[in-house]
């Protein structure tokens, strides 16, 4: 039997935290409940307590809790906290690291897994600040699920809406399965974020890639048990658990680095790597001065996919990426047959792609193509974690 520790946030969807706590019990669950000011507005203690079957927490500064330190107690006796509602208040507090009441304060205190079920007005979810506080929470390791779209008590239509309590049910057992190791044995390697090339001392040519959704995959791919041996650009991001990470900085360094690390079972390309390098660096800054400067010869760049292709050791699954601003899968197609890919991982990146923490992929393979919809990152990263562990 798992423990759950539910919060309960100030939302007219807090009523459904009703139907989801007898969902989780009917799962085998015991659920514990803390009730926010706000969602007291909604539910009352009582009726939690009934469902649950357990005391219901609502305040900090209750003597006999606090004296046997009940926040701390809580926070580490569950094995998942779950906050159904989450406002958009309450995910600010929550990404800001705030501990104002019980709920924050249990959230910050507790090193166990939370997850988050948002629910809230359409133009709330989709405010510029809101997405940022759900970013920041998927990089802390919250797992935040999508809201659900249509119709809204306050009569406006769109997402935001509290997803269907069967899903939740589901995703909180999914969150509580022992992780499927669907990859142990298999080294994969990854490669992530972009090359920098130099021209002098100072000055390098580069690109926007944030190497997020590389190692969001890097990550995923070591959930599943495999050997990662991750090729980071430069990039200021922080390692994946149990990821092997090499830095580089220019493309020659990584086609060494890739190269050095095989065989592999799989390698996925995610870098964007730069088609072209300054064929003469220079030692010393390069000066304005009063004519116009020599224009820069350049020189093709290793093209490490095509290479990876041909070489004697090649990984049984080659994926490549493409990051396209127009004729996305045409470029894609025509990619993956003249690199020799076995996939081609293919994106617009027209938008706010590069350094943002969403994508919208296209699969594409012999098969033909599978496009998905927009998703975090991190999604993403699952999604394709688990074709390739079918794959193999």
């Amino acid at each position: 039997m798992s423990r759950i520790l539910l919060i309960v946030g100030g939302g007219i969807a807090a009523y459904k935290a009703c139907e989801l706590i007898r969902g989780l019990r009917a799962a085998g669950h015991e659920v514990r409940c803390v009730l926010t000011d706000g969602g007291a507005h909604f539910v009352t203690a009582m009726t939690l307590a009934a469902l649950s079957e357990n005391k219901v927490h609502t305040t900090l500064w209750d003597l006999k809790d606090e004296a046997e330190m009940g926040h701390i107690r809580l926070s580490r006796e569950a094995d998942l906290v779950v906050v159904c509602p989450a406002t958009a208040d309450l995910i600010a507090r929550m990404a800001g690291g705030l501990a104002n009441d019980l709920a924050t304060t249990l959230l910050l205190a507790t090193d166990k897994p939370v997850l988050i079920a948002p629910a809230m007005n359409v133009r709330m979810w989709l405010h510029p600040a809101t997405q940022r506080n759900v970013a920041q929470l998927r990089g802390d390791g919250v797992v935040v699920m999508e809201p659900d779209k249509g119709a809204m008590a306050c009569g406006e239509f769109g997402p935001g809406r509290l997803p269907d309590v069967s899903t939740i049910v589901a995703r909180i057992t999914s969150a509580l399965a022992p992780a499927v190791r669907s990859l142990e044995g298999r080294h994969i390697v990854v490669t992530a974020g972009p090359t920098h090339e130099p021209i002098d001392p100072v000055r390098y040519i580069a690109n926007r890639s944030s190497g997020k959704q590389g190692f969001a995959i890097a990550a995923a791919l070591a959930r599943r048990g495999a050997r990662v041996t991750l090729v980071a650009g430069p990039v200021d991001l922080p390692t994946p658990p149990n990821v092997i990470r090499q830095d580089v900085q220019t493309a020659e360094e990584m086609s060494k680095a890739v190269a050095d690390a095989l065989p592999a079972d799989a390698a996925v390309m995610v870098a964007a790597v730069a088609d072209w390098r300054v064929e003469d660096i220079a030692p010393q800054k390069l000066k304005k001065g009063e004519d116009a400067p020599a224009p820069l010869r350049l020189a093709r760049n290793v093209d490490i996919l095509a290479t990876l292709a041909h070489d004697p050791h090649r990984p049984r699954l080659l994926i490549g990426f493409a990051a396209e601003t127009e004729r996305v899968l045409d470029h894609a197609q025509a990619k993956r047959q003249r690199k020799g890919a076995d996939w081609i991982v293919a994106n617009d990146v027209s938008g706010d792609v590069m350094g943002g923490d969403a994508n919208a992929v296209h699969l594409v393979t012999a098969e033909g193509v599978e496009s998905w919809e927009r998703l975090p990152k991190t999604a993403v990263a699952e999604r394709l974690a688990d074709r390739i562990a079918d794959a193999l």
